[in-house]
């Protein structure tokens, strides 16, 4: 593009010149006044005026070519440390209260129609899990405590690593989709596939050798065994994972958020049907509840497959492509990055009940977390639908060169989220001597929650606006300084502090609880001091740096080239 320009401004110029040349030429050849008055002037009377009227034409040329250079197409440069100039169609700056309150309605009604169904999304898709607890609840302890084990585990660690490498696609894609780089969503979704797909074959061993390394780590020989049979018959679904996460941030990208959620719920409900089927009326057991999952993640990967290669995204997939093993290395990077990101965020509260189950009074300890841990999950569903959305916004902005926006749509989903969290706390502590009781029939793990409660509603309010700026995070490519952010806040710093509390000064589970909450708020912090800090023009440049980096020119700049 900065080239089109030069080549336009030295078009510019030459012509201009020309022009300007040929007119005074003529001009000084026509005999002036003076020449046909006063035939005697010398011939330095006749210099000062030709002076004058090449000063005059210099000055008319000069102000002319600044007029015209005005109305040339502003450069947005390739490198980042070059002055960068947003997009005309960037949200004006905010000048009055009124100017925020039409500016906030606009960005709301954006966000939330890409979060409304992120939303539900991740409520079906977490409720196939806990549909298939429920039933296996009716067939016998050791199944149950089996899939418990397998689930949170062995597919959860692998969960956070799928899910985190996948998440690299949401920068790169709402980038790419943002800048109008179409072509290239399909491309990066198929290095996806083949990064998640390797990854899954490493993670395999996990689930083969899931026994041993369940005993290894303390569990009952029953449990284990039972666990280990389980996650060799869920080895499907973690290859459901590695091809299901990038055609959700492929279709997230172009704000294809409904059909994500219409083929979650649909699966949601064959996967309730079935499950009774398999599991109680069949009496498959643990064996019908593998057949279940793996066929319901698999359902959601053919349909959502089937509807990506109907045409329904137009130039964002043009079928598959050798180029999907270009560049592998950066993309890898990237992964790696974000499943780092995210893994230190999901295995930290996962070390909170580990902590809670050595403490003295271990199984009322970790009963009671576990419901504030359940109503915690439920809740954040809000914050977690808005992290996807605002990843979408904050990537397309950018990538449209729209740095403005992605600031403010920032300001948006933090404000939202904030309030939503407040609301919900509140309603927590009012109630907090009433919902115990629906969780457990035991005086004493109804006594832990409710002094739980201030605590649980304070961590749902920093984990309604945490996983905002995460998304902010995501969608900006800082997976790696979040990934260190994530290492000093939470396992250097709120861990430790943690354990000091929980068991140093035998506050219990309330103890390593504030410890990890302490954590997390200076995590917020930090995130909060870096969007603050950022040069959102700068981050516009690199967006675009990204893109022609791993995808060739924006699609703006090659029709002004073209036009040019």
């Amino acid at each position: 593009m900065i080239k089109a320009k030069e080549v336009n401004l030295s078009r510019l110029i030459i012509l201009t010149n020309c022009k300007r040349s040929v007119q005074l030429f003529n001009y000084a050849r026509a005999p002036t006044w003076q020449e046909q008055t006063f035939v005697s002037d010398t011939r330095q009377q006749r210099h000062q005026g030709m002076t004058a009227i090449l000063f005059m034409y210099l000055k008319e040329v000069n102000q002319e070519q600044e007029h015209q250079l005005q109305s040339l197409p502003v450069a947005i440069h390739t490198s980042s440390t070059a002055t960068f100039n947003a997009d005309a169609a960037d949200i004006p700056p905010i000048k009055s209260p009124a100017d925020f309150y039409r500016a906030f309605l606009t960005e709301s009604k954006k966000l939330w129609y890409l979060a409304g169904p992120a939303i539900f999304t991740s409520l079906c898709q977490y409720s196939l899990g806990a549909v298939t607890q429920v039933f296996l609840g009716q067939v016998g302890t050791l199944d149950l405590a089996a899939f418990a084990i397998e689930n949170s585990v062995i597919a959860g660690f692998s969960l956070g690593i799928m899910l985190g490498m996948g998440s690299a696609l949401e920068t790169l894609c709402g980038q790419a989709f943002g800048a109008g780089q179409i072509d290239m969503l399909g491309i990066y979704m198929q290095r996806s596939w083949v990064i998640l797909t390797t990854t899954g074959l490493f993670l395999s061993l996990l689930y083969i050798f899931a026994a041993p390394l369940l005993k290894l780590i303390g569990q009952t020989e029953a449990i284990s065994d039972a666990a280990g049979v389980f996650a060799l018959y869920m080895l499907p679904q973690l290859f459901a994972y590695a091809l299901n996460f990038p055609m959700v941030k492929f279709l997230q990208s172009q704000s294809k958020i409904f059909v994500i959620a219409l083929i979650a719920a649909v699966t949601l409900v064959l996967h309730t049907v079935f499950s009774w089927l398999l599991i109680l009326k069949l009496g498959w057991g643990l064996v019908g509840a593998a057949v279940v999952l793996d066929s319901a993640w698999w359902v959601i990967v053919i349909v959502q497959l089937l509807y990506i290669l109907s045409g329904s995204c137009g130039r964002a997939w043009s079928g598959f492509s050798l180029k999907a093993f270009h560049n592998l290395w950066g993309f890898v990077k990237l992964s790696l990055a974000s499943a780092v990101m995210i893994c230190l965020e999901v295995w930290y509260f996962m070390a909170l009940i580990l902590f809670a189950g050595y403490l003295q009074n271990a199984e009322v300890s970790v009963d009671a977390l576990s419901i504030c841990m359940n109503i915690l999950v439920w809740t954040i569903m809000e914050s977690l639908g808005m992290n996807a959305a605002i990843s979408v916004r904050v990537s397309n902005e950018l990538g449209a060169a729209h740095p403005r926006t992605a600031k403010f749509s920032l300001v948006v989903a933090v404000i939202t989220s904030f309030l939503i969290g407040v609301i919900i706390s509140v309603i927590l502590i009012l109630t907090r001597n009433l919902y115990p009781s629906l969780f457990s029939s035991d005086a004493s793990v109804e006594t832990l929650v409710k002094q739980l409660t201030p605590i649980l509603a304070l961590c749902i309010v920093i984990d309604n606006v945490q996983p905002v700026l995460s998304g902010v995070a995501i969608g900006a490519g800082w997976q790696g300084i979040v990934a260190y952010v994530n290492i000093a806040c939470y396992y250097v710093f709120g861990i430790p502090l943690g354990i000091i509390l929980g068991y140093k000064l035998e506050w219990g589970v309330t103890g390593i609880w504030y410890g990890m909450i302490a954590g997390t708020i200076v995590q917020t912090c930090v995130l909060f001091f870096i969007v603050y800090r950022t040069n959102w023009n700068k981050e516009a440049s690199i967006a675009e740096d990204r893109i022609r980096k791993w995808g060739g020119p924006k699609e703006s700049d090659v029709e002004k080239t073209n036009e040019s």
